[in-house]
């Protein structure tokens, strides 16, 4: 966590800045620890130990502004520092629109760090044996290797073999501290216990097939990889025989670890850069109901206990829990002091926290669920790269999956393309699903859609 000693540093710095003539200023110190065991084919193949400690200073100088890094923490090499900085700031040109903060839109909450449950203190009495024993537990590859993985997991496909796994097990520490020149100091404190695995297999002809799977939680006691490797395992598994299907109009149901490729370009295309910049193809659409009726997204940075839950944005504002989207109407852009300045509208934060995709038409919907809805289409299990053009929403994304009929899968699919815009994708919502991932940082149950053109 944040030392005094390390407070003290950064209360410093904010001095430094009024002694080199900054009429405001803002210090952001990050610090994070990782300590990671890789294994190869269930025998340790690396162990890694990084730490890093950076502050971030912002000045503002005679209506000027600038942004500087430094990872020195001596009280010397400071000052020094920010001397040279503000004489830096003070040879760009003007900006009227850069400013702190008003100080009652600041949090006042965030006093420990801990307020939102996500920092377990026993990450630091993990010791590098416990680490091996997490890390070697997790993988499979020494009770799977050469046999049969139909006959060990009933994967549907007889002579399928494991022939490689490569898994990561590694705890993180994150801490922040934000203060400035009007008073503000607010701290958050989050711990990480993840582990990630990629497996090939290969089947009776000699085909290969590989997929990955993760889990996390902040909290060691709710860690547990124990199906990781067997999930990865039946994601390969069902790749197998996969083949394009013919080109054409399908219903899409994409699963819940893929769903939020499908949300992001929202979320970004609603950030004040982008809006300001007239590259986002969201522009003018706050208020307007530009999606389906069912779609409805909420910020929610105060659910405790969950990863990525936070009390305040970049710059120390408080967050609060609001609509993004809400029944199709744009309620939200993410506006930062800045951009508000630049765009002449009120502020809010920089960016969607914990961002939610509530449930439609009815809660407890799954992928099972929403394919028996469709009754037939293509289930969408991974995107293969692609692209999205931001300033128009149109869309391009390599995908593989599977083809069900009456609400069952028939078969795996991949070499496929799906097109088209996100506007028109979004007001083709037939329903959304609340299976969420607790461990993902955006949640996004499985969805559904109709009308989707697919190529393949």
């Amino acid at each position: 966590m944040i030392t005094q000693n390390e407070r003290s540093i950064a209360l410093a710095c904010l001095d430094f800045a009024r002694e080199a003539g900054a009429q405001k200023a803002r210090i952001t110190l990050n610090k994070n620890t990782e300590d990671l065991i890789a294994t190869l084919d269930g025998e340790v193949d690396k162990v890694t130990r990084c730490a890093d400690r950076s502050l971030s200073i912002a000045l503002f100088v005679d209506g000027r502004f600038g942004t500087f890094s430094v990872n020195k923490m001596e009280a010397e090499a400071l000052r020094d520092f920010i001397f040279k900085a503000a004489d830096t700031v003070r040879m760009l040109a003007p900006d009227a629109c850069r400013t702190l903060p008003d100080p009652a839109r600041c949090c006042t909450s965030a006093v420990t760090g801990t307020e939102m449950d996500i920092y377990d203190p026993s990450r630091e009495s993990v010791t590098p044996s416990q680490r091996r024993e997490a890390a070697l537990a997790a993988a499979v590859a020494g009770r799977l290797a050469g046999k049969d993985l139909d006959a060990s997991l009933a994967c549907g496909h007889e002579g399928m073999r494991l022939i490689s796994e490569e898994g990561e097990y590694s705890d993180s520490v994150f801490d922040t501290l934000v203060v400035d020149s009007q008073g503000l100091e607010c701290i958050h404190s989050e711990t990480s216990f993840d582990y990630g695995v990629e497996v090939t297999v290969e089947d009776a002809e000699g085909n290969k097939y590989s997929d990955y799977w993760w889990t996390s939680s902040p909290r060691l006691a709710g860690f547990d990889a124990s199906d990781c490797g067997f999930e990865a395992i039946r994601r390969a598994c069902a790749q197998a025989g996969s083949e394009p299907a013919p080109s054409g109009k399908y219903n899409m149901v994409v699963s819940r670890d893929m769903a939020s490729r499908l949300v992001s370009p929202l979320l970004n295309a609603l950030n004040g850069y982008s809006i300001q910049q007239g590259n986002s193809f969201l522009v003018g659409s706050e208020g307007r109901q530009l999606f389906s009726a069912g779609l409805s997204i909420v910020d929610e940075p105060w659910r405790k206990g969950e990863a990525g839950s936070k009390l305040f944005d970049g710059e120390g504002v408080a967050t609060r829990e609001a609509p993004i989207i809400e029944d199709g109407i744009v309620r939200r852009y993410f506006i930062n002091t800045y951009m508000a300045g630049k765009l002449g509208i009120a502020p809010t934060v920089e960016d969607a926290i914990r961002p939610r995709v509530c449930p439609w038409p009815s809660p407890g919907l799954d992928a099972a669920a929403l394919m028996r809805q469709c009754g037939e289409g293509i289930l969408v299990t991974d995107f293969n790269g692609g692209n999205c053009n931001m300033t128009t929403g149109d869309f391009s994304y390599g995908i593989s999956g599977q083809i069900f009929k009456d609400g069952r899968i028939v078969r795996p699919v991949s070499e496929m393309l799906i097109t088209g815009n996100f506007l028109g994708l979004w007001q083709h919502l037939l329903a959304a699903g609340d299976d969420y991932r607790l461990c993902a940082t955006k949640l996004v149950g499985s969805l559904a859609f109709s009308g989707v053109d697919f190529s393949g």
